[in-house]
């Protein structure tokens, strides 16, 4: 029987595809000698693989010598970039290469890209790094083939085209390495000897070739993984069941800095307060204080998962990055400068720039005056100038809330600290103006229990939340507010004494609009070209006539009142004058004047008196109270409103 009949080739996808062993390969060998000579004078050697001899042809076209052989490479730059740009995969297909060389101890292994570019080899030095084996350059041969078909291969020593390649009497296998998508990245060859090589041979070559690709896709997975998490705007901790740290974000390493996650487990790392984390209850949203060594405490509102493994899954937030979302959601900001407060009279002029000079520090700063002059204004203006211009500017009015509801909108509270509480808890007004300025208007009307927390926070520097078992820095410039006198207020019982002089530091006078008479027309104008530039309408003009009455209203409600009445105004006149008729009736009345003149007069010819009498005394205040008939703390107060400079009469 012929050789040929005896052995019969079979391509790798036939079912029942075997190689030769033993002496057999050695008749395999002599028979394809004998098909390439046969293919050299023309002939086709029907028993040759289809596959094989379509190789041959286009390895014959293209005027492939084969009886030169030498490895060309691409140049020195080039091969380098080719290099580093598939560092990752001859990094990962290097241990299952050599894994792979334990079962052919005399072969060789082969890694090329898609181009067919030699990345890395081990065993017999048979193909150097760069070494180009497509069948372009190289002619018929394992890898090429590969390349081709993008499939497992096997090409026998005597199916290559360079006849040095066949006098080595190697056979060779060869295997695809795909991505995620199944686009072919590169081939794994494995060469060997006969004696080493069988049908067992090509299904290891492709397992080692698919566990490169999977080893692959799971890098890029883990690569997609990580690559989240350290874009998350909140830190990830990932721990075993022992509490050994395996994973954590940028994010987390960016708030405990200096972490070393070998140095114990998660607890003693963290030392969070109020419960360790590897027997916490699992958790969203819950407020959690971590003292870690040689950082300072931090505040986290915390959510804590199972892992696979027993171990557990932290997300941390810190309180402080919280507060500055929700103040950008509040839009808690000052909007009032001091160039945009309207007025020329003395008194204002003297509280404005008595209102510069406390914005250069971070003094507390106490305004007094009645509702409507504006006291919120100088208090935006006095942030804005300071250097905590770009922090929270937070307002809050203490009158307008109930008693029970004023130390939680202040001080916040945590999770369940008392029914009806929101579920994780809430930052108060303190937190929320951490770094900035806190605004306490009408301070006056905050109940005492609340006086005493204040006070604690304004000598500590710190805040308890409702519940809380730990206090928490917090750095917040406090300018309050009252239209009352609090020192009759501290007589009274009704404020803290020790609160009110820790208040008082800068005290800062608002007249009001009364006393300011010759403010009123340019107030007027200012509010209604700010009003017709929003309603888009001619701005009317105020007649002399209608001045004079409103100059010579007493103004209860102050700015506020006259803003309100320019609006009025403007809506309702027809034309372009605002004259007397379109003023309220009671401004327009021929009556004497109103009892609040009369009372001013009172108010002034008091002040003459009084500092009249302590200037006779020469600023001695215990003897002037006493010729007066008032209390030394009465006569302290009213000085203090009046601005008057007791060392400036002591000295006359």
């Amino acid at each position: 029987m012929r050789t040929s009949e005896r052995l019969p080739f079979k391509d790798e996808s036939d079912p029942i595809f075997s190689l030769p062993e033993g002496s057999e390969a050695g008749e395999w060998d002599t028979l394809l000698w004998q098909g390439w000579h046969s293919f050299v004078r023309g002939e086709q050697p029907g028993w040759m693989r289809r596959s094989i001899l379509q190789s041959w042809q286009r390895s014959q076209q293209r005027a492939i010598d084969p009886h030169t052989f030498v490895y060309t490479s691409p140049p020195a730059d080039e091969l380098a970039a080719i290099l580093a740009h598939n560092a990752e995969l001859i990094v990962v297909a290097r241990n299952v290469m050599e894994n792979l060389l334990a079962y052919n101890p005399d072969g060789h292994i082969n890694l090329t890209d898609a181009q067919g570019v030699t990345l890395h080899f081990c065993g017999a030095d048979l193909t150097p790094i760069g070494s180009i084996l497509s069948e372009e350059v190289l002619g018929t041969n394992c890898t090429a083939r590969c390349l081709i078909e993008q499939r497992l291969v096997y090409v026998l020593s005597g199916e290559n085209w360079k006849i040095d390649l066949r006098k080595r009497h190697y056979q060779c296998a060869a295997a695809p390495i795909r991505d995620a998508s199944g686009q072919l990245l590169g081939v794994l060859t494995l060469t060997a000897t006969p004696d080493n090589f069988n049908a067992h041979t090509l299904g290891t070559v492709q397992a080692a070739a698919e566990a490169v690709g999977q080893q692959l896709m799971l890098r890029s997975l883990l690569a997609e993984q990580q690559s989240i998490l350290e874009t998350l705007n909140e830190g990830v901790i990932v721990c075993d069941r022992h509490g050994r740290i395996k994973t954590l974000n940028r994010y987390a390493r960016q708030i405990f800095s200096g972490l070393d996650p070998q140095a114990g487990p998660i607890d003693v790392l963290l030392q969070p307060q109020g419960g360790a984390l590897l027997t916490m209850p699992f958790c969203n949203d819950r407020e959690l204080q971590f003292i870690p060594d040689g950082v300072q405490p931090l505040s986290c509102l915390i959510s804590l998962m199972p892992a696979p493994d027993g171990g557990r899954v932290l997300s941390l937030r810190e309180n402080q990055r919280i507060r500055a979302i929700t103040r950008q959601v509040m839009g808690v900001s000052a909007s009032y400068t001091f160039e945009m407060i309207r007025g020329h009279a003395p008194r204002v002029q003297q509280a404005i720039q008595k209102a510069r000079a406390s914005s250069r520090t971070d003094s507390t700063v106490l305004l007094s005056g009645e509702s409507g002059t504006g006291k919120e204004l100088f208090a935006q203006a006095i942030h804005n100038a300071s250097p905590r211009h770009q922090e929270p500017f937070i307002a809050l009015n203490c009158g307008a809330l109930p008693r029970d509801l004023v130390q939680s909108e202040l001080f916040g509270y945590v999770d369940g600290a008392f029914t009806g509480s929101r579920r994780g808890g809430s930052a108060g007004k303190f937190e929320l103006a951490d770094g900035g300025t806190l605004f306490l208007d009408e301070i006056g009307e905050m109940p005492l229990e609340a006086q005493t927390s204040l006070l604690r926070v304004l000598q500590e520097s710190e805040v308890v939340r409702i519940g809380a078992a730990h206090p928490l820095k917090v750095n917040v410039r406090i300018i309050a507010a009252t239209h009352c006198n609090l020192l009759d207020a501290v007589e009274k019982g009704a404020f803290r004494r020790d609160l009110y002089y820790r208040l008082n530091v800068i005290s800062l006078a608002i007249p009001p609009l009364r006393e300011r008479q010759e403010d009123i027309p340019g107030l007027v104008n200012t509010f209604i070209q700010a009003l017709c530039t929003r309603l888009k309408r001619i701005a009317p003009q105020v007649s002399s006539e209608a001045m004079h009455c409103l100059q010579a209203w007493h103004w209860p409600g102050n700015v506020r009142e006259l803003e309100n009445l320019v609006e009025r105004m403007v809506n309702l006149c027809e034309g372009l004058e605002i004259g007397k008729p379109d003023l309220p009736e009671e401004m327009t009345q021929r009556v004497p004047p109103p009892q609040s003149s009369v009372l001013t007069s009172l108010q002034e010819n008091e002040r003459q008196h009084v500092l009249q009498v302590v200037s006779e005394q020469k600023g001695n205040l215990r003897q002037s109270a006493q010729q007066l008939g008032i209390s030394r703390t009465a006569l302290y107060n009213k000085l203090n409103i009046w601005q008057v400079d007791v060392m400036a009469l002591r000295g006359k």
